[in-house]
């Protein structure tokens, strides 16, 4: 698991450091302003091999220190370099100070606000540094910050600038700097994998620059195989899980989440369906068992045979068969998805659900699931984020979390995983997890069925619910363009098999 820091968290960091003498502040600037030219002679070698102009804007922080670091280093490298400072060059702080100095050694700092006002020409330059504001952003950006969409290659010092580095959000209506590479220090920053983030960032580089790992209370989902791998034994020892289906011509969401759990290991599926809907089954299942389940009552009755240990329910049901449903499921107290229509049914009275969830649950919200559930966290996460460290995804997730009693996977490129005592996961499909084909329908559904598999074969809730994101984007990749939800359930062995389960 890759960890992910706030900014006051990173902060920390490097003052312990410091302070116990392992390495000063100087040191890490020069670490960092040599990771942020090593990682443009990667991505570039073509432009690092020719040098030619660069743009670097430096502002009043630690960050404009890194930039002018960056600007000797590319100096020294053969580029005509051109450094821009915002503030006064006596207020820098002590470590920015002492590179700005160095820096005069070699070519001038300029005035970046009598720049704007004169209008600054990006169009002659081929690289571009933001080094203005960084994670201590904290309010709006006021400058008229050039637009460099169409000039040279942006790079960002640890985040562009604009962002918000706890939260992934634009501070305010401010300007917001694109970039097409980040190149970050230590560890991830949430803003890095939240909201418009990966947008904003391009590529991501995390560079080492020598810290003690430790400190983040957030981490990003990776896969464990032992989650996936299953030991000897009969299919019972692997669990029974039971998907619920809604009427004729709408099992369709329950089949592809039933096909999923099989798929992911439980030792066996049973789709419970209505009477009208058992031909319809039939004709598209074969290794997954069917029961009638009409009503409230009848789930109720077969939930008397304990070896079914998780249940799913929500896609294709309707409000009222899932809620009915839903009912009879919580009161028999085992491992459950709540998705899609069975969320929706609470839409009027989220706190009757709530009376009834149990730690064993998962809820599986979209924005618009969540925002009926949870309209005040909701309301908060879409008001604009006037000032940082904003309100953010993680934050509204384990608020939710805390409130339902429960697991809840809040759905999204950034998923965001939490559980009822706080503890948090972040699966962030962008960057080289970015799967944009798993905007289809069903895929969801697919995801339903991976958690509650998971569930069945024993997996605590944050951990089902983590898994079964990464291993939902990881089939969406596999596959590749072209994707269906039905192709998800079908890449699982492939993925599984890569994994050493």
């Amino acid at each position: 698991m890759y960890e992910t820091l706030t900014a006051a968290q990173m902060r920390a960091i490097e003052a312990e450091a410091i302070e116990a003498g392992s390495v000063t502040g100087l040191t890490l600037m020069e670490r960092a302003g040599q990771g942020v030219v090593d990682a443009i002679r990667a991505r570039w070698p073509d432009r690092a091999a020719a040098p030619g102009r660069a743009l670097v804007l430096a502002g009043p922080g630690n960050n404009g220190g890194d930039g002018f670091v960056i600007a000797r280093l590319l100096k020294t490298a053969g580029w005509q370099v051109d450094l821009f400072l915002f503030g006064s060059p006596e207020k820098l702080p002590p470590d920015a100070k002492a590179n700005a100095q160095r820096w005069s050694e070699l070519g001038e700092t300029h005035d970046l606000e009598q720049a704007l006002e004169r209008g600054l020409d990006v169009a002659r330059y081929e690289l571009a540094i933001d080094a203005l504001f960084g994670t201590g952003l904290t309010r709006p950006v006021a400058l008229p910050l050039p637009d460099l969409s169409d000039g040279p290659a942006v790079v960002a010092v640890d985040i562009p600038t604009g962002l918000c580095a706890d939260s992934g959000r634009r501070i305010g209506q401010g300007a917001l700097m694109r970039a097409d590479l980040t190149v970050t220090f230590h560890a991830r920053k949430l803003g890095h994998v939240l909201a418009e983030g990966p947008a904003a960032c391009g590529a991501l580089v995390v560079h080492d620059i020598g810290l003690p790992s430790g400190g983040g209370e957030t981490g990003l989902v990776t896969p464990d195989p032992r989650a996936f791998q299953k030991h000897q034994g009969h299919k019972y020892g692997h669990g029974h899980a039971l998907v619920l289906s809604g009427p004729a011509t709408r099992t369709g969401a329950a089949r592809l989440a039933a096909r999923a759990a099989l798929r992911v290991g439980a030792g066996l599926v049973t789709l419970g369906a209505p009477r009208d809907a058992m031909a319809e089954c039939a004709a598209q299942l074969t290794a997954i068992m069917l029961r009638d389940v009409e009503d409230g009552a009848a789930l109720t009755e077969m939930l008397g045979d304990d070896r079914l240990n998780a249940l799913a329910l929500g896609p294709g049901l309707g409000p009222d068969r899932a809620r009915d449903l839903a009912i009879a499921a919580l009161e028999a107290r085992r491992a459950t998805v709540l998705d899609a229509d069975a969320l929706t049914a609470f839409a009027d009275d989220p706190d009757a659900l709530f009376a009834q969830l149990h730690p064993a649950c998962v809820l599986t919200p979209h924005g618009g699931e969540f925002a009926r559930l949870f309209p005040d966290l909701a309301d908060r996460l879409s008001a604009p984020a006037e000032r940082g460290p904003a309100y953010s995804k993680l934050d509204a997730t384990r608020e939710a979390a805390a409130r339902a009693g429960c697991t809840v996977l809040y759905k999204g490129m950034d998923t965001v995983i939490a559980s009822q005592t706080g503890a948090a996961r972040i699966h962030c499909a962008a960057y080289d997890r970015a799967a944009p084909w798993l905007a289809t329908a069903g895929a969801g559904d697919v995801l339903t069925g991976l958690i509650a598999g998971l569930l069945a074969r024993g997996l605590f809730p944050l951990t089902a619910a983590s898994q079964a994101a990464w291993l939902h984007v990881e089939a969406a990749r596999r596959f590749g363009p072209g994707l269906i939800a039905e192709d998800l359930p079908e890449t699982l062995p492939a993925v599984l098999r890569a994994q050493g389960a």
